[in-house]
């Protein structure tokens, strides 16, 4: 059973409980009674609404905000990664040390001209991408050593290749879509509703009530797009750049 389903069900069980119950007690009334002792629930039911629906805002817009603030961290580490690997490799003889950079600069120049075009396209990256990284692998790893010296950066130079391969698969996981399909189905219809709800307030024409709906109405629709925005990291205007790639790489890029 799909979640939708199970969310179908869920949502028309719970009015449908509500609802039943409703009817039960009206049929109950007394005749004498008189409803104008009875509480009106109208606004409180508002409030209420209003209430949770800012919560799930809230929470929205955190999450998408954490998922930004951890693909700009995969990208950073990724570009420290690949910086450590190029400057570890002066120890080693001339030609290694050049093929090891010489590969490292292959994947800088790919992943900045190339592969971040392709990922905030497609939500993916590239083989050559994935190709360039194991051929750096394997330069770094047959070196084999010909001294203590060369010996001792042999592993750090395998680690920072370990935390390169580990940064694009992070990567690669921030370049999807942060928020489900069912979540932004409970945005937009919580909005629907938040906005929906004014006009059971009596709202009049005066210009201070209209400026307020139209407030209101303008302040939820900044917060979607904002959570909209967030929800791609790479993709969008306020998204994670491949600034570290060209700080530290900046000839590579020209």
């Amino acid at each position: 059973m799909s979640e939708w389903v199970v969310l179908s069900i869920a949502m028309a069980a719970a009015c449908a409980v509500v609802l039943a119950i409703t009817v039960i007690n009206q049929r109950r009334v007394a005749d004498d009674d008189d409803p104008s002792e009875t509480p009106d629930v109208i606004e409180y039911m508002t409030m209420m609404i209003g209430v949770v629906y800012a919560i799930v805002l809230g929470l929205a817009i955190a999450g998408v905000w954490e998922a930004r603030g951890a693909a700009e961290d995969s990208v950073r580490h990724e570009a420290q990664a690949l910086h450590e690997v190029s400057a570890r490799a002066e120890v080693y003889p001339a030609e290694a040390r050049a093929r090891i950079r010489d590969s490292v600069d292959a994947y800088v120049s790919h992943v900045v001209n190339t592969e971040w075009r392709h990922m905030v396209e497609k939500g993916e990256l590239t083989a050559e991408g994935t190709r360039l990284l194991e051929q750096m692998r394997r330069d770094v790893t047959d070196y084999v050593p010909k001294n203590d010296h060369e010996g001792q950066a042999y592993q750090p130079l395998v680690d920072q290749v370990a935390a390169v391969d580990d940064a694009r698969g992070a990567r690669q996981q921030g370049a999807e879509a942060t928020m489900p399909g069912v979540v932004w189905f409970g945005l937009v219809t919580g909005a629907v509703v938040t906005v929906g709800l004014i006009f059971t307030l009596q709202i009049r024409r005066t210009f201070r009530e209209l400026l307020l709906a139209g407030l209101f109405s303008a302040l939820i629709a900044f917060l979607l797009f904002l959570i909209w925005d967030f929800d791609a990291p790479f993709g969008r205007g306020l998204s994670a750049t491949p600034g570290p790639f060209t700080e530290l790489f900046p000839h590579v890029l020209g």
